[in-house]
């Protein structure tokens, strides 16, 4: 008796596991029939009726996860599955955290390049043709201009100073070699109900490949990338990129994994990929004294400022960023993939729309991210190339601190660190040393003490430019200016001339500082970024870098401290004009 209850009961297991495989399949399923079923149903004409191929009304909502799991995979024909909808890009702190709470490259061959190339050529099956793409450049509002005179901004960028050339790139000078590495396949483009615009002519080359005019402006971006440099002074394609930021269409959100507070990918229409920190903090509240650095909030107009102070310094190494007025509900909770982000939306009392997420820090339901009632402002940063078609070194910092409430760090406490640094590599050769000096001073105009490791792409070894990522700790207190941050510069007495001679320009009442970087921020749609007090610090911090560097010149000797970086032509041209 007793066999045959349990051979009954592992029949009931098993078929209960046949039951779960079958309904597993028929969810995977549904959104390819529903596909297959909207593509049969289409008019053949793709502008008849409402001019819209989705499966959906634009006005329809989804009220529960299952409903819109569904919507989500069968919202176009040809739109790519959830497998295909990362290409291309990154953005992490170290190898490999990038992934999402629940994303699908957890797998051990995520990092394959041949998979990625793969993903490349799903975007190719569209022909290299984005929905919307330039409709929505075209429908940005101009850019502000600074009110009362000419452009402060425009004529900085006219001096000499900004105007030096870089060296001649080589194939190994680029991240990328548009004949290897970006190679589409013009076969792939067979999919007939992908909407297009413009002429055969003028998107494909005579060789049947899409012209590089068709590329999203996120790729345009990836394929700038140089030795010297994330992107070209007179690069329109950062304009267009920092539109398409603001407008391009959200169609999938999810958790970044790892660090402290909550982050968010945000998937667009365009393939394009951005990383989202919300407003935790408003413009005029700064970090109360008591706060550990390693605990401050991270703040998304921190990370706007940040951008537009490095292309100010003429640095150009942080990836675009602009602000966004998000709604909560229709661009985050209505588009996630991600349970555990979509199971922290709740009702505030105040009726306004709030979430939390998962992470380290400020995840829970007291440190909620509330909507006015469901807008909340964020920055979006654009992502740097994937790690597996270019791969990125991460460096921990020398000056790195302790993070810890009572210990303190090697250089903190020993005058000549500086001298065990400049005798270890990658330090005791090539620029990168005149490189942290550069970084010690963007951190110390924004005031981030938070600078633990940097990076640099793997591909252009040790003679390349550091990446400045991760500004969200900056700009944190007006009032008080931590010199520790300068520790490195005044500890190693080196920087660039041409670095040197623009915090002098910048020094000078017509190119002040804090009125450029004003100037700079009216463009961003969230503008005012900064509260004023922010920018009168930055000039007054800009005055003590200047005198740090005058005390090491006055101890060690101009020769010895500036490193001499440009042309004998270019550095007399330059001096004229001073």
């Amino acid at each position: 008796m007793k066999m045959i209850v349990l051979r009954r009961f592992r029949v009931l297991i098993v078929m209960v596991f046949l039951v779960a495989c079958t309904l597993h399949i028929v969810i995977d399923l549904l959104p390819r029939l529903e596909k297959r079923a909207v593509a049969a149903g289409a008019p053949a004409n793709p502008a008849a009726g409402s001019g819209c191929s989705c499966a959906h009304r634009p006005s329809d909502e989804p009220q529960n996860w299952g409903k819109q799991r569904t919507r989500t995979g069968s919202a176009q024909p040809g739109w790519p599955s959830k497998h295909t909808l990362r290409i291309l890009q990154d953005f992490s702190n170290e190898p490999g955290s990038n992934l999402t709470s629940q994303s699908l490259e957890k797998s051990p061959g995520s990092a394959d390049k041949t998979e990625a190339f793969r993903r490349l050529e799903d975007f190719a099956q569209s022909g290299g043709h984005l929905v919307g793409d330039k409709q929505f450049i075209q429908d940005a509002s101009p850019k502000r201009e600074r009110n009362g005179g000419p452009s402060k901004l425009g004529a900085l960028f006219q001096h000499p100073l900004y105007r030096i050339p870089i060296p001649r790139l080589s194939e190994d000078d680029t991240l990328f070699n548009m004949n290897t590495d970006l190679r589409f396949n013009p076969k792939a483009a067979e999919n007939q109900e992908w909407p297009n615009e413009g002429t055969d002519e003028e998107e494909y080359t005579p060789t049947g490949e899409p012209s590089a005019d068709s590329y999203p402006n996120w790729l345009k971006f990836h394929i700038g990338i140089n030795r010297y440099e994330l992107y070209s002074r007179d690069s329109i394609v950062i304009e267009s990129l920092l539109k398409d930021l603001v407008l391009q269409k959200i169609v999938s959100v999810a958790m970044k994994s790892g660090g402290t507070q909550l982050k968010l990918i945000m998937t667009f229409q365009n393939y394009g990929q951005a990383l989202f920190k919300p407003m935790k903090q408003t413009r005029e509240q700064e970090t109360p004294p008591d706060f550990f650095y390693f605990s401050d909030f991270e703040r998304h107009n921190a990370e706007i400022a940040a951008f537009h102070l490095d292309r100010i310094l003429d640095f150009r190494r942080v990836p675009p960023v602009a602000g966004r007025l998000v709604n909560m509900t229709k661009e985050i909770r209505d588009v996630t993939r991600d349970k555990k982000l979509w199971r922290t939306f709740f009702i505030s009392p105040a009726n306004n729309i709030c979430f939390y997420g998962e992470c380290s820090y400020y995840c829970s339901t007291e440190h909620a991210l509330c909507g006015k009632p469901d807008q909340i402002e964020g920055s979006l940063a654009a992502f740097l190339p994937d790690l597996a078609l270019a791969k990125r070194k991460t460096w921990r910092n020398p000056w790195r601190r302790s993070y810890h409430k009572r210990k303190k760090a090697e250089w903190e406490v020993d005058p000549d660190y500086c001298e065990e640094v400049k005798q270890t590599p990658p330090y005791d050769s090539g620029t990168r040393l005149l490189d942290i000096m550069d970084m010690t001073i963007f951190d110390f105009l924004m005031g981030n003490m938070d600078r633990h490791h940097y990076e640099t792409f793997e591909k252009f070894g040790n003679e390349t430019f550091i990446i400045h990522l991760d500004n969200g700790r900056g700009f944190g207190k007006y009032s008080h200016d931590e010199t520790s941050i300068l520790v490195p510069l005044s500890q190693c007495c080196r920087i660039r001339k041409s670095t040197h001679l623009r915090l002098q320009l910048l020094a000078k009442e017509e190119f002040k500082l804090s009125d450029l970087l004003e100037e700079s921020l009216l463009q961003d749609r969230l503008s005012p970024i900064l509260y004023r007090p922010h920018l009168e610090a930055m000039d007054r911090r800009l005055r003590i870098i200047l005198r740090v560097l005058n005390d090491c010149i006055e101890k060690d000797g101009y020769s010895n401290v500036v490193e001499n970086d440009l042309d004998r032509d270019i550095a007399d041209t330059i001096t004229s004009k001073r």
